[in-house]
């Protein structure tokens, strides 16, 4: 039968969730888009264009997200609806809750297929596979991959399994645990490389390409860029937010955790192009080589260190754990909209909605071989699912809810729920009916004239 609010889930504690948010934002939006996003949109430009969408436009909507799931304490539709009609506003604000769900299913079925990469990745570099090769034959061996249906169709089917399994499980038993031992390990082995490639050459450049203001690179199609990585990263405008939100307790404070979350996020992001950047120099690649830098540049490095291939499958397994973490919470709010809405359990929910994203994610991946010629306004199926999502669903989605949360809501119950003073609630104020909403409609709108 279908759950109750009185049987709605909750995070065991506020560092469960904590972890849990985290997992959803460091995944593979900080290891592998973020470091080929700042290779393709201008180093340095578009790392300052990244860091200002996360503090002035990230930051509240994130907030704003948490706290519309906590009040609502169902899926985002539901919630966006109950709330909306507490606060005797029209409860067609759910569409915002079901575009957003929408999102976080179109994002997963292209995004398993990047995990079905790492996973294919971690037998290919602990069997030895690129010991001694040079880029270019690591390049065909990528190019190669891609070119299999059946390769790609095998990792996306077992990754999509791990994901389903874990959702199956729970919110405290699957995600909340899988995130307490997962994300912690990602960290040490990404810092541990970040730790080789001071010692090895190429750490400067890298450096500098990353940190050293290029302001004549910043256009609008790099904010906007910006602007749809940092919805991507942390997860907000895709339903996730809002239901992991609405397993929250009323203990956990929303500005400091968000705080958190972001910093962490944007740490592990800028350190992941400090455990590539350096590689991709030292070795002559470039830079903008788009969303198979990751996959061409570290093999490379793995298989010319004396121990490549053990920190190799530590790097790539890591890379799926982060994947997987984010995978779950993109998987969430669908299985958490069949269980509240229909009468199936969550299993049966978890499966139905796995096969659905597998289903996506199978003509997502065949965009790059056997529907290599079928187009959709110029690009392929995988691209314009990232696309669609990223600079519009995304963006679009958050806008909704910091203009739910800064114009319909009570702001007396925001403020005592957000525990602000006078002169931090009058920042929040500004940021979140002004600041957050304006920039990202000028961010957007200068996108569709360019």
């Amino acid at each position: 039968m279908a759950i109750n609010k009185q049987e709605h889930a909750q995070w065991s504690s506020s560092f469960g969730f904590v972890l849990a948010a985290v997992g959803s934002a460091v995944g593979l939006g900080n290891i592998w888009k973020f470091p080929y996003m700042v290779g393709e949109s201008g180093g340095s430009a578009f790392v300052i264009a990244y860091l200002f969408c996360l503090a002035l436009i990230g930051f509240p909507i994130l907030v704003a997200e948490w706290l519309i799931g906590r009040r609502g304490q169902k899926n985002p539709i539901n919630t966006y609806s109950d709330v909306a009609a507490s606060e005797g506003k029209s409860r067609s604000w759910s569409i915002v809750g079901a575009t957003g769900i929408l999102g976080g299913f179109l994002i997963l079925s292209f995004y398993s297929v990047i995990g079905g990469w790492a996973l294919n990745y971690i037998t290919k570099v602990g069997s030895g596979s690129f010991a001694g090769q040079d880029s270019d034959s690591v390049a065909a061996t990528f190019d190669a991959m891609l070119a299999s249906a059946g390769t790609l169709t095998i990792w996306h089917t077992v990754f999509m399994v791990i994901t389903a399994v874990i959702v199956g499980v729970g919110v405290t038993k699957g995600i909340e645990n899988a995130a307490k031992i997962l994300m912690p390990l990602l960290g040490v082995i990404l810092f541990v490389i970040v730790g080789y490639n001071v010692m090895n050459g190429g750490f400067g450049e890298a450096v500098n390409y990353l940190f050293a203001p290029d302001l004549s690179k910043l256009n609008g199609d790099v904010m906007l860029a910006a602007l749809g990585h940092a919805f991507f990263t942390l997860s907000i405008g895709m339903g996730i937010m809002v239901a992991y939100g609405s397993y929250l307790g009323r203990d956990v404070n929303l500005l400091s955790t968000a705080r958190t979350v972001v910093i962490l996020d944007t740490v592990i992001a800028l350190a992941a192009g400090l455990a590539i950047f350096p590689i991709i120099f030292s070795n002559g690649l470039d830079p903008a080589s788009g969303p198979g830098l990751i996959f061409v540049s570290l093999p490379i490095a793995f298989g010319s260190m004396g121990a490549g291939a053990i920190i190799g499958t530590l790097f790539f397994l890591l890379i799926t754990f982060a994947a997987v973490t984010s995978s779950i919470s993109l998987l969430e709010p669908t299985v958490e909209l069949l269980e509240e809405r229909t009468p199936m359990s969550r299993t049966v929910s978890t499966i139905v909605a796995s096969i659905a994203v597998w289903l996506l994610g199978i003509a997502a991946l065949l965009s790059f071989n056997l529907w290599s010629d079928f187009t959709i306004m110029g690009n392929g199926i995988f691209d314009a699912l990232d696309k669609v999502t990223s600079k519009f669903m995304l963006p679009l989605t958050g806008l909704a809810a910091i203009i739910f949360v800064g114009w319909q809501m009570d702001q007396r119950s925001i403020q005592q729920e957000l525990g602000l003073s006078n002169f931090t609630w009058q920042l929040w104020q500004i940021i979140a009916k002004f600041v957050a909403p304006i920039a990202v409609l000028i961010v957007f709108v200068t996108s569709l004239m360019n």
